[in-house]
């Protein structure tokens, strides 16, 4: 995002913390994880079968020839298979929520949300690779922002990710998010403990 994008989310969240007490954290990672291994273990896997399927139609193919085709197979996918768009079809989509999950509680943890004072911490994530958008609160929140509230706003954002509109989805959310917060969650302080500033893993 540019820093005119990036200065829009801080403002957004400035305008709805000026309503709550909740203290609100924008996080953007573009992928959860490089799967490193997983186009490794495809090319071993496709080198073992294609030179044993191609042996078995065609016949006639040596030891040497087989080890050979299995070699060059493994070197050719390995190199195919590193290429992002590729590698991102490898990859389970359970794996690539679990992977973005458990980097949005990270985060949590590693940001500070859980030491706000009331336990007020929310904080909005997304994974672009993983097209994974995901709402976390603290227990002073929670009750206030029920599941189902977030899930709607989740899923709104998540199709605006798809879209490529992720500035816009993080603008409507975070809005969304005060205005809800703004009627059970009031100001009672002047006061804000975590930066507004979008939070950008690379």
């Amino acid at each position: 995002m540019t820093e005119y994008e990036q200065r829009q989310i801080a403002e957004a969240i400035a305008r709805a913390e000026r309503r709550t007490d909740a203290e609100l954290v924008t996080v953007l990672a573009r992928r959860a994880d490089d799967y490193p291994y997983l186009p490794l273990l495809w090319a071993a896997l496709l080198a073992l079968l294609i030179p044993l399927l191609l042996h078995r139609w065609q016949g006639g193919i040596g030891l040497n020839a087989l080890l050979l085709a299995q070699t060059l197979t493994f070197i050719s996918l390995c190199l195919l298979l590193r290429h992002p768009r590729l590698a991102c079809w490898l990859v389970p989509a359970i794996l690539r929520r679990r992977r973005a999950s458990g980097l949005a509680r990270q985060q949590f943890l590693e940001l500070n949300l859980q030491l706000t004072a009331g336990a007020t911490g929310v904080l909005i994530f997304v994974s672009e690779a993983e097209q994974h958008v995901e709402i976390l609160v603290d227990e002073g929140i929670a009750r206030h922002l029920p599941a189902r509230a977030r899930e709607a706003m989740v899923a709104r954002f998540t199709e605006q990710v798809r879209q490529g509109n992720t500035l816009q989805g993080f603008v409507e959310c975070i809005e969304a998010c005060g205005a809800l917060l703004s009627e059970h969650v009031p100001p009672t302080q002047a006061r804000n403990e975590l930066p507004n500033r979008l939070v950008i893993l690379d």
